[in-house]
C-alpha cells in the first residue's frame, strides 16, 4: 500500500508549502517566489512540527534545516 503524503500550504512570505514523509524522512519544500522543490534528507519527526509551529517558517528553514540536512532540488513533488 503507497501512502498518500498530504502537502501542507503555508501562510508564509517564502515558503509556500511543505510535506513530509515520516517513513523516508524527506521533507520537500516549495519556495513561494520560484515554485522550486526541494527535498532535505533525514529530518527526524519531531523536527516537522517544530517547523509548522515556528513564528517564522523561513527562519526556522534558515537556521535548523539548511544547514544540517543535506538536499537537492527536484523537479516531481512527494504528493500533489
Amino acid at each position: 500500500m503507497v501512502a498518500r503524503l498530504l502537502r501542507t500550504r503555508l501562510d508564509s512570505s517564502s515558503l509556500a508549502s511543505i510535506t513530509y514523509d515520516s517513513t523516508a524522512e524527506i521533507l520537500e519544500v516549495e519556495f513561494r517566489r520560484t515554485g522550486h522543490l526541494y527535498h532535505y534528507f533525514d529530518v527526524p519527526r519531531a523536527l516537522y512540527p517544530e517547523l509548522l509551529a515556528s513564528d517564522s517558517k523561513g527562519a526556522f528553514l534558515n537556521e535548523v534545516i539548511k544547514p544540517n540536512f543535506d538536499y537537492v532540488r527536484v523537479d516531481i513533488p512527494l504528493s500533489s
